[in-house]
Formats: C-alpha cells, sequence, structure tokens
C-alpha cells in the first residue's frame, strides 16, 4: 500500500486528469479531422489547452474553455455556451484557445493528432 501523507491536500479530481486528458485528447484529435482544422504549430499551446479542458472536466463536470475568465465557471458549464467545441467554434470555426485552427490561420500546424507523450513532454516544469 502507498504511503500518503493526511497533511498534504489532494487537488479535486486529482486522481482523474490523466484518464480525463486522454479522453480529452482523443475528443481533439476527432474533432480536429471531422472539421478540417488543425492544431497549433507551437505543440505547448495545444498541450496545456488539453490539459484545461481535462481539469475543468473533473472539477466542473464539463470542458468548459480554459481559456477564458468567468465569474461563475460552474453557472458557464449549466449554460453550456462556453463548452468545448463551444459556439462561436461550432458555428464560425473560431477558436479563441487557438486548438482548432483554419487552414488560413498564420499559427495553423500540419497535426490533427497530439501523443499523450507529447502532452507530457512540453508541459513537464
Amino acid at each position: 500500500m502507498a504511503d500518503t501523507d493526511a497533511s498534504q491536500p489532494v487537488a479535486p479530481g486529482a486522481d482523474k486528469t490523466p484518464d480525463s486528458l486522454e479522453v480529452i485528447r482523443r475528443f481533439a484529435e476527432t474533432y480536429a479531422q471531422r472539421t478540417g482544422t488543425y492544431f497549433c504549430v507551437d505543440p505547448s499551446v495545444t498541450a496545456v489547452v488539453l490539459q484545461g479542458l481535462a481539469r475543468h472536466k473533473d472539477e466542473l463536470g464539463g470542458a468548459l474553455c480554459p481559456c477564458r475568465h468567468y465569474e461563475d465557471k460552474q453557472a458557464e458549464v449549466s449554460q453550456a455556451f462556453w463548452n468545448c467545441p463551444c459556439v462561436p467554434m461550432r458555428e464560425r470555426k473560431e477558436c479563441h484557445c487557438m486548438l482548432f485552427l483554419t487552414e488560413d490561420n498564420a499559427f495553423r500546424g500540419d497535426q490533427q493528432t497530439i501523443s499523450m507523450d507529447e502532452i507530457n513532454a512540453v508541459t513537464a516544469n
């Protein structure tokens, strides 16, 4: 049995994020391929956004856009406007987070996939 330090707080959803990150990663790859969009040329942008989406999914129950400020995140999740893919993305292919980029976007890379190893490599501190 692993030793645990009861004095160390455990973040909500800390045990779920790796699984949630994999789910979000697969969703993002499928969505990019389905919509003809691409990830950012800088893989760290993609990785950080995916991590934020996974964290919000664990903490709030929905993949709320991590690139915006909210007065009440739980209320925003309930309204679903900014849940990924957000309404601007679904309606106009406008992704504020730069996760899903169209052909004409100067920051668009040529990838529609990203591995967990890539995510972990660019986000390791």
